[in-house]
């Protein structure tokens, strides 16, 4: 193949591979390797430490999922925590959600969100509304010692390796858990059955002993391994399927791409090889 191409490996002998118009930014940041590229299909992409992250083409099925699951099961979420997310996406798509008043969102690394500001600025738009706290700080430290403030956490982060390892414990659930209200929910990303399996099966794992309510979720990203990924949907007592905010939905009528009140049901049919993965 001739040009420049982006190959990210999703073992040893397989992964995706993208053509690159231009590297629009390259840097090591203190946390870890930060790119971005024009790509040919995908429009700009982002990656960090050689693993995409987000890409303008497809990146609202992604936040879409990770956001709307929870806050259309709530009954009314008005304080969120976002861990993570730096790219904005997550943030855009829970202030679109009038019964939200206040979102704080930490991140680790300020130069994700340098980079959405230069690069995404559908993503970046969000960091700008009033309602919306951005700390730059470890949100595993952040969320010890916390009680009974959230109505929603939003785990929005990189795999369970290097910064983001921490991010998927059971101390750092329960933490979560601690933080939230009694009608609380927490999402996370929760990996590729297909490619990772070890990861969902241990991530989930620890969501159910640190959770009375923990529930595996699905939607079809392209540009991550293989195309199926995983969330984790945890609560203390709000199971998603008895309380979707139907009327809430129909009210706001969000012209949304990938979710819809078809989709908050089926996401939670389990492939059975999940199901299996996943039995506890």
């Amino acid at each position: 193949m001739s040009g420049l191409w982006f190959t990210e490996l999703h073992g040893k002998s397989s992964g995706i591979t993208v053509k690159v118009k231009k590297v629009l930014r390259s840097i090591e940041t203190k946390f870890q390797k930060l790119n971005v590229y024009e790509t040919e299909d995908y429009g700009k992409m982002l990656t960090l430490d050689d693993l995409v992250m987000t890409t303008e083409k497809d990146e609202f099925i992604y936040h879409e999922m990770i956001v709307h699951v929870p806050l259309f099961s709530h009954p009314c979420p008005e304080n969120v925590l976002i861990i993570g997310g730096g790219d904005g996406g997550t943030l855009r798509e829970v202030l679109k959600h009038k019964t939200v008043k206040n979102v704080d969102m930490v991140e680790i690394d300020e130069e994700v969100v340098k980079a959405s500001k230069d690069f995404f600025p559908n993503f970046a738009k969000a960091f700008d509304n009033p309602k919306a706290n951005l700390i730059f700080d470890d949100g595993i430290e952040f969320v010890k010692n916390k009680s009974n403030i959230y109505d929603i956490i939003i785990v929005d982060s990189t795999d369970p390796i290097n910064i983001g390892e921490g991010l998927f414990t059971t101390e750092f659930y329960t933490n979560c858990k601690n933080a939230l209200k009694e009608k609380g929910i927490l999402t996370n990303q929760s990996e590729s059955p297909f490619h990772s399996s070890e990861w969902v099966k241990n991530i989930f794992s620890k969501l159910s002993k640190a959770f009375p309510i923990a529930k595996l979720y699905r939607a079809e990203v392209p540009t991550y391994p293989p195309g199926i990924w995983c969330f984790g949907y945890c609560s203390k007592s709000v199971e998603p399927s008895e309380h979707f905010q139907k009327r809430r939905f129909s009210e706001y009528n969000l012209k949304l791409k990938y979710y819809n009140e078809e989709i908050h049901f089926a996401a939670f049919a389990l492939p059975n090889f999940v199901k299996e993965l996943i039995a506890v």
